[in-house]
């Protein structure tokens, strides 16, 4: 009887989506409450809250961006080092390491018996031995030479595309409030799409994840928006 071959699918792109999250999350959620607090003080013009957004946008591209490149930077020297370490102490205290892997496999309820070819097969075989210890043992991944590049540019274009969502309607009113009306709609609409998308990505219930996703933002608005207003 022929069977359907099976066929597994695996969600693989965690890093970017997480590169986007971040970006876009602060992209909506900074500009949103500068261009809401702005518009709290007193005379103060669409013009100016739009060259003040402009600004914040690209330095926070750029911060987060550079923020994103320092930390997969960061990510890939301490694999490096970590596996270096793994590389020394597999030369000078073997026996330390089988034990090690011993215990690895004897934790999936492996017999000594069954164990033992395995440990032979490492011996025999450094550097394979070598990527177990780092995977199973310490937990890591090799990470991806151009990662560090790639963060960077996800995270800067995502801030600087969320960014321009709550400062577009003061492009296209002359006056503050009808702008600041049309952002807040625009923003929370917004925020309550990303973070259902959001949701879907990451495992969380997109419905709780865009709720949540809208109040934060809301609630950084408002609150950029109240203390301009009592400071006017």
């Amino acid at each position: 009887m022929p069977q359907t071959p099976h066929i597994e699918h695996h969600f693989t792109g965690s890093e970017v989506i997480r590169d986007i999250v971040i970006g876009m999350a602060d992209g909506l959620t900074v500009p949103f409450a500068l261009a809401a607090g702005l518009t709290g003080m007193a005379a103060v013009s669409t013009h100016i809250i739009v060259t003040a957004g402009l600004a914040e946008v690209a330095a926070g591209s750029i911060a987060m961006g550079l923020g994103g490149y320092l930390a997969a930077r960061s990510d890939a020297e301490h694999y490096a080092g970590e596996r270096e370490r793994e590389q020394r102490e597999i030369a000078e205290v073997p026996e330390v390491e089988l034990a090690e892997v011993g215990e690895v496999f004897r934790s999936y309820g492996l017999t000594d018996q069954e164990i033992d070819p395995v440990l032979r097969a490492f011996q025999a075989s450094p550097e394979a031995w070598i990527d177990f210890m780092m995977r199973f043992e310490l937990g890591l991944e090799a990470p991806n030479p151009k990662r560090a590049l790639t963060s960077a540019a996800t995270i800067a274009g995502a801030y600087i595309v969320g960014g321009f969502i709550p400062l577009g309607p003061y492009f296209l009113f002359a006056r503050t409030q009808p702008a600041l009306v049309s952002s807040i709609l625009v923003t929370l609409a917004a925020l309550l799409i990303f973070g259902y998308i959001k949701g879907r990505f990451t495992g969380l219930k997109p419905v709780r994840s865009a709720l949540q996703t809208a109040l934060i933002g809301g609630l950084a608005a408002a609150a950029a928006f109240g203390i301009a207003r009592a400071f006017s």
